[in-house]
């Protein structure tokens, strides 16, 4: 059993502060923390500290930052050898406000993730095609992105996409993915519609099924919990409710969780619990990368909430 990961290494520079400065302004932060991160990393740890073999493509630069990534990840269990090292461009960087209330906003210099190619993702493809999932998101071109999905397509690899972050959606290769993780921004984009409720999150999951012919979604919605939809048929799962610290990398979580369930063989309905249980342990702890969970974690976490893991 494994899954592949198409996607970013970048590191995170995060700075807290009581509240975010308007335009103009400027405000005193609390703390500053430089944690591993990028979606692809994120979510390649989250499928590797859940038990499930995992391989990341993607691109670092040869600095510092790259260094402590590829440490990172592979004492994660991550394997990193299909992840390129270039000289000439720097490891993507990211900075990163985390407000009191836990909520974040970031700025991304992509660097060496634009540096992974088609031709490096062709060469891949043998792993691609022998895992049971590709999960990719949208923080390297939409090029590779889609040479990655077509590989699966070949080979009858089931694909996820989390289409993330908006501002890089690029609608035309959602045909190819078979099940779809937007948020309530990343479905607002998509399809016009403000996602506040079941409700509208059941009209957005019908117009991406109508539109674009996707037939498996989840509507992420926050405290809200999440919309599962499947061919016209629905189902929300309420979320876990804890006392957020870091919401930093939480949706990778919950991408990553949601792959291994899937890649174990449980319905969409009930990997969705699941990578709703891990992605709340997360936003316990500090870090994108670093505050993914354990399985023996979830599990311990599981035992203290009285949850049952499906």
């Amino acid at each position: 059993m494994a899954i592949t990961v198409v996607g970013s290494i970048i590191m995170d520079v995060v700075f807290t502060t009581e509240h975010y400065p308007q335009r103009g302004d400027t405000v005193f932060g609390k703390e500053i923390r430089y944690s591993p991160g990028g979606k692809g990393a994120n979510q390649a740890t989250a499928c590797a500290k859940l038990g499930i073999e995992t391989y990341l493509l993607g691109c670092v630069g040869d600095d510092g930052f790259g260094q402590t990534m590829l440490r990172t990840l592979q004492s994660n269990h991550v394997n990193t050898e299909f992840v390129k090292t270039v000289n000439d461009v720097p490891t993507g960087t990211a900075h990163v406000t985390v407000d009191s209330s836990a909520e974040n906003t970031i700025i991304v210099m992509k660097g060496a993730n634009d540096v992974l190619t088609v031709g490096d993702i062709q060469s891949c493809e043998p792993v691609i095609g022998r895992s049971n999932l590709l999960l990719v998101q949208m923080e390297v071109s939409s090029e590779v992105t889609l040479q990655a999905m077509l590989a699966a397509k070949r080979h009858g690899v089931t694909i996820i996409l989390d289409p993330a972050p908006a501002d890089g959606i690029d609608p035309s290769i959602l045909q190819y993915a078979d099940i779809i993780v937007p948020n309530q921004q990343e479905a607002k984009f998509l399809t016009h519609i403000e996602v506040c409720d079941v409700p509208t999150a059941l009209e957005a999951a019908n117009y991406l099924h109508l539109h674009y012919g996707i037939d498996r979604s989840i509507m992420k919605m926050g405290r809200q919990g999440s919309l599962v939809y499947q061919d016209g048929v629905y189902e929300h799962i309420q979320a876990v409710s804890v006392q957020a610290v870091d919401t930093v990398g939480a949706g990778d979580c919950y991408a990553g969780a949601l792959a291994c369930a899937l890649a174990e063989g449980k319905s969409l309905p009930d990997a969705a619990r699941f990578a709703s249980i891990v992605s709340a342990l997360k936003v316990t702890k500090y870090g994108s990368l670093e505050g993914i969970p354990s399985m023996d974690e979830v599990q311990a976490f599981c035992l203290a909430r009285d949850l049952t893991l499906h």
